[in-house]
């Protein structure tokens, strides 16, 4: 149900490379925005637009709240790709301008949380599979839907570490990287979180 990729996993050549050829493209991206050219903004929004709204949407739990957060932090982006430097990956990035922001909104006004994937089913992934029964599938998409009412239920601070980590997949360096705090702060985090949401889940 939640991924739990060992942090211990080796980094290979081949992945060092490809994060490499990743940031070329971002620090290419940006410095044609500084130029002026719109569409490397607009290849921006397209590669991230779901990341960044998904994102919003379980820090938020609330679909309008997130599509409002979703178009104040790509405005953010917009005004600030032009000094990306390559510091972290564009991702990593754009990730550190949502979590900010969306921290700064949702403390000083939390909405009324809709529980994510109700009546209409929006946020429940569930997709056909021949190999599976009606009454499987059924049990699946309550499964989610109760991960992800339960994650609206933790506290801000764990959810944001187990919703980037379990749900986004980001390593413990890109987190601490995201978050601005040492990795052992980011895995002690990660164990809370997921123990309360565990306790969620169980009652």
């Amino acid at each position: 149900m939640l991924a739990h990729a060992s942090w211990e996993d080796p980094v290979g050549v081949a992945t060092v490379s490809a994060v490499v050829r990743d940031l070329d493209v971002d620090l290419e991206l940006a410095e044609r925005h500084r130029y002026g050219d719109a569409r490397a903004f607009n290849e921006v929004y397209s590669r991230f637009e779901d990341m960044v709204y998904n994102l919003s949407y379980r820090l938020a739990g609330n679909r309008e709240e997130a599509a409002d957060l979703t178009q104040e932090i790509f405005l953010r982006v917009f005004r600030h790709l032009g000094s990306f430097g390559g510091r972290s990956t564009l991702k990593t990035w754009i990730f550190r301008i949502a979590v900010n922001h969306c921290r700064d909104r949702l403390s000083r006004w939390h909405p009324p949380t809709q529980p994510i994937g109700e009546e209409t089913g929006e946020g429940v992934a569930v997709y056909a599979d021949p190999s599976r029964g009606p009454e499987e599938l059924a049990v699946a998409a309550d499964d989610k839907r109760r991960v992800e009412e339960a994650l609206t239920r933790l506290p801000q601070v764990f959810r944001e570490v187990v919703v980037l980590r379990d749900i986004e997949g980001l390593s413990y360096e890109e987190i601490a990287d995201v978050l601005g705090v040492r990795i052992g702060t980011v895995r002690s985090r990660i164990a809370r979180g997921r123990d309360q949401l565990r306790t969620l889940l169980e009652t």
